[in-house]
């Protein structure tokens, strides 16, 4: 189990990048959550096993169609408490 929280940044609020990303994480067995940030950002918890929290990261470089991810922060975590995972609201 492993578990990391990023920040993505770029064109990525707007563009439907929180709905598409818990459908990743939902495909690939990963639970968390996603939100957005005042500043522009979307902050995300990305927990499970190493491979797919790895392959959800890597997708997350690209994100959904409209995206334009300039950069991704990552900072170690620990794993929520609560399974799936969930879009949350902005802070």
């Amino acid at each position: 189990m492993t578990a990391i929280r990023i920040v993505v940044a770029g064109e990525v609020q707007g563009v439907g990048y929180r709905d598409w990303m818990c459908e990743a994480a939902q495909a690939l067995g990963v639970f968390g959550w996603v939100r957005n940030r005042a500043d522009g950002t979307v902050e995300a918890l990305l927990a499970g096993e190493r491979d797919a929290v790895q392959e959800l990261l890597r997708a997350c470089r690209r994100g959904p169609r409209f995206a334009k991810v300039s950069d991704i922060t990552e900072y170690f975590a620990e794993a929520p408490e609560e399974p799936g995972f969930v879009r949350r609201s902005a802070v």
